[in-house]
């Protein structure tokens, strides 16, 4: 628990979608609740006859008999009911350069674009992979996928060409999608060269590589190659989209960081699209009418997938899509986009929040940011610090934040406070949504209430947008999520606690969960303590093998702008330490405490863990490929000998 709570205005509850009936609607009827959602928030050209087939579990059917097209529901249908006019979105370019697309602009783009994928071949059920930047042709090319029914595989455009390679293979992409370059903090990084040298090889799968002309760099040219703009420019803006059953792939997305075989979590076109647009709804509050929503997610994660295309798409929002980084070219980009478009409402991730709170609070000052009602956090557990500094400096103190759990494999949210209902309580999650149901078990596989218990986070009833399967790969499947506890539970990967208000606290990957001297500490709570001093702006907390304590806690923490960066005296070293002891234990204190000016983060924002546990236990480092920077790395390793 934390000293302070904040319930929500009787304004904001009056106008919230989000409404408390609705858990008493989920409880009382289960799948009623979810048939009534999926009529609600989407279109089918056929009526579903069953809203869940659960026989064959752990593999689930929604909306069993029901037929709709997504690209359909995310534009046609908006233009159709005459909101064509409305902006659907308005991107902002990495050097500044801008493009407003109404929703009749994208339903052309979308029509040309598939009419452009069938004449190279493409059809239903051939899989698309996808590695752009963020820019309109990256959506454009998602939704022409989903009207055709065929699966997209979309790949994070800092992964590398093994990475491709392995993703390529695995999907059997006939075609790849990618951009001559993208622009990154004033310079070009190439992105055809990669997938060139991942699709070269007589065995390999592609039989074209559509390239969108994005920064004018020179790329190497092969018989394979298509530029986008002469073979999509041409096509008619005309396009028929075909009904689809409610099981009917929708996209493949590979979870990364891991070793060995690719990973490809499967997402169908019914359940998926209901459980996006209806959480987008009730969580993030989104108004279409009036709202203006920025996701600043890539769309190379599921993060990107349900909250900056499919949700807010079929909602009929209108959106911002920015191709850059919140410090290019000032510490200000972001907030200066949200006074330009007069965003209401932000969905970002804990790491940036703490980076803009390490630069310092009157960056944000500088800019009118009164148009926001509405934050949410996506990715990791927040620390309440970052939170509260979320509400106040970018909330202007009143806007509540959504503080958000799911995963690439839950499709959507599937904890979270519901902003016109929920007593929010800083950097908890709270409470399963309506519709959704979860608990946490203990090492013995019982469910518990006890507060301050760490357990396992698990949820026990199937839900629309969960995972149809590994591709391929089906007793990976049930291996890796249902074997856990037995095929009742589906096991979430990550520890939890409840308060002692049943709120549930996030506590990461049970892998991040350390075990000093038979003690279970979670790196999120240490971390989360290290924040709150008033020096620190950021941190990483690790376990590492301990011949005494069977682990050590290891810390790499950043100081806030103004703190010394230099020569580390041994003073703030130990006055953290002795702060980590008060606010937690004795027993959570660090072994080691590294002061460092940037930890290593992928571009989505998450800081890679695992990497400092190698440093931390003497092994090679692992693949630091998706690394923003990976220079951050070789600073931390020569200097991890003077901490």
């Amino acid at each position: 628990m934390t000293d302070q709570s904040y319930a929500p205005t009787s304004e904001f509850a009056a106008q919230a979608n989000g409404t408390a009936d609705l858990f008493d609607a989920a409880e009382k009827d289960f799948e009623g609740f979810w048939a009534d959602q999926a009529r609600k928030y989407v279109t089918w050209s056929t009526d579903f006859e069953q809203p869940l087939d659960w026989s064959d579990a752990p593999f689930a059917k929604w909306f069993v008999g029901g037929q709709l097209n997504v690209a359909y529901n995310c534009v046609d249908r908006h233009v159709e009911a005459g909101n064509g006019e409305r902006v659907a979105i308005h991107f902002e370019g990495a050097e500044g350069d801008t493009q407003t697309i109404t929703y009749a602009d994208l339903q052309k783009r979308v029509a040309q674009a598939a009419n452009a994928l069938t004449e190279l071949g493409v059809n239903k059920g051939d899989r698309v992979a996808i590695y752009l930047p963020m820019i309109p042709e990256a959506v454009v090319a998602m939704l022409a996928c989903a009207r055709l029914g065929a699966p997209h595989s979309v790949i994070f455009g800092g992964f590398s060409a093994d990475a491709i390679r392995s993703r390529v293979a695995d999907a059997q992409a006939r075609v790849v999608i990618t951009a001559d370059g993208q622009h990154r903090k004033g310079k070009v990084a190439p992105l055809k060269a990669a997938v060139d040298a991942a699709v070269t090889g007589e065995d390999s799968c592609v039989e074209h590589v559509l390239v969108v002309q994005r920064t004018g760099a020179d790329v190497e040219w092969h018989e394979h190659d298509l530029w986008w703009h002469e073979v999509v420019d041409k096509q008619s803006d005309q396009h028929t989209p075909e009904p689809m059953d409610s099981e009917h792939p929708l996209f493949i997305l590979y979870t990364s960081g891991t070793t060995g075989k690719p990973k490809g979590i499967l997402h169908t076109s019914g359940g998926y699209l209901t459980q996006a647009a209806y959480t987008n709804s009730i969580v993030h509050d989104v108004h279409p009418e009036s709202d203006v929503y920025w996701c600043t997610a890539d769309i190379g994660w599921v993060t990107g997938h349900s909250y900056l295309v499919y949700g807010p798409l079929a909602n009929g929002a209108t959106q911002v899509v920015f191709e850059g980084t919140p410090d290019h070219p000032h510490q200000g980009r972001w907030w200066e986009i949200v006074e330009k478009y007069k965003v209401s409402i932000l969905y970002t991730a804990p790491t940036a929040i703490r980076a803009c709170m390490k630069w310092g609070q009157e960056i944000p000052a500088k800019f009118d940011l009164s148009s926001i009602r509405v934050l949410g956090s996506v990715g990791e557990p927040i620390n309440p610090e970052a939170w509260r500094w979320y509400r106040e400096h970018i909330g202007g103190g009143s806007a509540p934040i959504v503080d958000t759990w799911w995963q690439t494999e839950t499709g959507g949210i599937m904890i979270s406070p519901l902003p016109g209902v929920t007593t929010l309580e800083p950097g908890s999650a709270q409470r399963p949504i309506p519709g959704i149901s979860a608990e946490i078990l203990d090492d013995m596989g019982e469910p518990f209430t006890e507060a301050e218990k760490v357990g396992y986070l698990v949820l026990t009833k199937p839900w629309p947008g969960m995972l149809r399967g590994i591709w391929g790969d089906n007793e990976r499947y049930k291996d890796t999520y249902w074997s856990r506890f037995g095929e009742k539970y589906y096991f979430a990967g990550d520890g939890a606690k409840y308060d002692a208000d049943g709120n549930i606290w996030l506590l990461g990957r049970v892998d991040d969960v350390m075990n000093i001297s038979g003690h279970r500490l979670s790196t999120a709570e240490i971390e989360s303590a290290l924040v709150s001093h008033h020096q620190v702006a950021e941190a990483a907390v690790v376990g590492a093998a301990d011949d005494m304590t069977g682990q050590a806690v290891w810390a790499f923490v950043i100081l806030r702008e103004g703190a010394s960066q230099g020569e580390v005296s041994d003073d703030i070293v130990n006055e953290l330490k002795a702060h980590v002891a008060k606010e937690i234990s004795p027993i959570a204190k660090p072994k080691s405490i590294m002061v460092v000016s940037e930890l290593p983060k992928t571009r989505s924002g998450k800081i890679m863990r695992r990497l400092l546990k190698d440093l931390a236990e003497g092994r090679e480092i692992g693949d630091s490929t998706t690394l923003t920077d990976s220079s951050v790395m070789d600073f931390i390793k020569s200097n991890l000998s003077k901490s």
